[in-house]
């Protein structure tokens, strides 16, 4: 019987093999891996780049319909000022900010938690503000099938603050709505109750 799961067997390959190429990059920036600060660097690396992209081992529908309820309520249901924290796929350097997601429930309500679950498996990929916006917003809306569903993301980008233009101050926000969220006088109490202060 082998010792480890197959999954297990590739979960270490793979560190392994980050490993490696740690190293080679360590050694490819003018450093000496082999250093005594640096020699533990690359399975540090390997093991936080594999946990800042394990969204890819899990399924946001699933996560939703593990807390799906049968209810009436058919308000606006408001999750706001959610921490995201990901990587942007044109320079693998983090971006992070807030996300603030609202839906009008269609006869079924889903656990308040999961949506932040939502938020952070479709953010620990390789992604994009945009994609990252509507994936949380077709992810909802397919899977509650809500009378509407608003994504809206806040968000700076370290490949904006570190490198090219340097901008410190810079935002940016990112917004999808379906359903009831293309009416105006919707969008714009989720718009208002998403920037104001209720306590």
């Amino acid at each position: 019987m082998p010792k480890y799961s197959k999954d297990e067997q590739y979960a270490q390959e793979s560190t392994l093999a980050m490993q490696t190429n740690y190293a080679e990059l360590i050694r490819l920036i003018g450093e000496d891996p082999t250093r005594e600060g640096l020699l533990k660097t690359p399975e540090r690396a390997a093991k936080a780049l594999q946990f800042l992209t394990h969204g890819y081992d899990l399924n946001p529908s699933k996560v939703l319909m593990s807390a799906m309820f049968a209810e009436e309520y058919s308000e606006m249901v408001i999750v706001k000022d959610i921490e995201l924290y990901s990587l942007c796929e044109h320079h693998v350097l983090p971006f992070f900010g807030k996300a603030h997601i609202a839906y009008i429930p269609n006869g079924h309500i889903v656990g308040l938690s999961k949506i932040p679950r939502v938020v952070d498996i479709f953010a620990r990929r390789l992604q994009v503000q945009e994609r990252l916006t509507h994936e949380i917003l077709h992810c909802i809306d397919e899977t509650l099938k809500p009378l509407g569903c608003a994504v809206v993301i806040e968000a700076r980008h370290m490949c904006m603050m570190m490198r090219g233009v340097q901008k410190q101050n810079s935002r940016t926000t990112t917004s999808a709505f379906t359903g009831q969220f293309n009416k105006v006088e919707t969008r714009n109490e989720f718009l208002q109750l998403i920037s104001s202060d209720l306590s």
